[in-house]
């Protein structure tokens, strides 16, 4: 079978690709500077905590019934064109405001934009032949990547030259870039796709590999949002860092996990196996969290998040690939909204957690105590996923489910 897409020019993949791109350049200005930023403006370390976690409570919220809705309609375009809307005001919202209530609504408005990732990846998947859904995801998050590593940096750039406000505005303008191309993406309907019911959704919701695969990708959201996405550019503060040195920090942080995503979702989980892919990327991601409060320098702190950057490209969109690929067309949104909601809560908790134990106990103590949990995932992602090709429970028939 054709492993690529079918018929690939009328789906303006290239389109695609780049409305992605800049949807999550859009999304990602303001996270090399926004924990430092709302301490600037006189929160705690848990109120940062909250406001950057409050981005993966509304996700965890909204994904189920984006999925579900998605499912039932077939309108995977007018969510993306929606979740470009919503990323365009949250940037220009805490751009005018300097209240902490404020700001910790936004990006809840924020996470109900990343909430419609959910149909950019069963919209993109649907181009490919399903048995290539592992190679789709891989192409999607070196996008995804990119779009986030270019906004972090252009971000910290920004703030660093004309203020910490600067990051987004600039953000907001991609975004209305992005939202302009997203109105010539191609919808892409299965005439054979049932709509989905509640007997479905419930089939869905207790589906083994789904919950498997979910419960890691917790666990794995837990170790970004903690770190990278959250208070690792507050503790290159305490070594000298400015506002762009965040944003180099963030960058390089995000690089590597761009090309991981590549050569782990397209090529690496071809010859080693899927379930491999995801051990090695957390063990990686967890080592190099633990190491965190050793680095005595910016520049070897760059250097070791980095490295955990690769860990975190291999095994992300394995996790999200194994999410779906043994699922039905019409089941697909669906499945796709509960694994991004459940990973929802590692996102708010990861940084919650860090934050009180920054308050409570030291940052340095909260990164070693993240680090370890990487590590154990690691042993848990060994223990959980099943080798071989048989179905699970609750699988579709034929599925093929992990190898290796």
């Amino acid at each position: 079978m054709d492993k690529g897409p079918s018929n690939a020019s009328s789906y303006r993949i290239p389109l695609f690709c780049a409305v992605t791109l800049l949807f999550w350049f859009s999304m990602y200005t303001c996270v090399p500077i926004l924990a430092a930023y709302v301490e600037d403006l006189g929160a705690s370390h848990k109120m940062a905590g909250l406001i950057v976690g409050m981005y993966g409570l509304s996700q965890m919220l909204l994904r189920i019934p984006v999925g579900v809705i998605s499912d039932r309609f077939h309108k995977r375009k007018l969510f993306i064109v929606f979740g470009l809307v919503f990323s365009i005001l949250a940037g220009v919202g805490i751009l005018v405001t300097q209240d902490l209530t404020w700001i910790l609504i936004l990006r809840a408005l924020a996470g109900a934009a990343a909430a419609t990732w959910v149909d950019f990846t069963i919209l993109f998947a649907s181009y490919f032949a399903k048995d290539a859904t592992t190679q789709a995801m891989g192409t999607l998050s070196v996008y995804n990547s990119l779009g986030q590593m270019l906004g972090i940096l252009t971000g910290g750039w920004f703030a660093d030259a004309y203020g910490w406000e600067s990051a987004f505005l600039i953000g907001a303008a991609v975004g209305v870039i992005g939202l302009a191309g997203a109105f010539y993406l191609v919808e892409k309907i299965d005439p054979d796709a049932q709509k989905i019911t509640f007997q479905g959704v419930l089939e869905v919701a207790g589906d083994r590999t789904l919950l498997t695969v979910s419960f890691l990708s917790i666990l794995f959201q837990v170790l970004t949002f903690a770190t990278v996405f959250g208070f690792t550019p507050v503790f290159a503060q305490s070594l000298g860092a400015s506002k762009l040195d965040m944003g180099l920090l963030t960058f390089f942080s995000t690089f590597p996990t761009a090309l991981a995503a590549w050569i782990g979702g397209n090529h690496l989980a071809r010859k080693i196996g899927e379930k491999r892919v995801v051990v090695i990327g957390f063990v990686i991601s967890g080592f190099f969290t633990l190491i965190i409060p050793f680095t005595g320098s910016l520049w070897l702190l760059i250097a070791t998040q980095a490295l955990a950057g690769f860990g975190r490209g291999f095994t992300s969109p394995v996790l999200m690939s194994l999410s779906i690929k043994h699922m039905d067309t019409g089941k697909r949104a669906t499945a796709m909204g509960f694994y991004q909601a459940i990973y929802g809560l590692g996102m708010f908790g990861g940084p919650l957690f860090m934050g009180m134990a920054g308050d409570w106990l030291t940052l340095q103590q909260g990164f070693v105590i993240v680090g370890l949990l990487g590590c154990v995932t690691a042993i848990l992602g060994q223990l959980m996923l099943r080798a071989g090709r048989q179905p699970l429970p609750g699988a579709s028939p034929g599925a093929k489910v992990l190898t290796k």
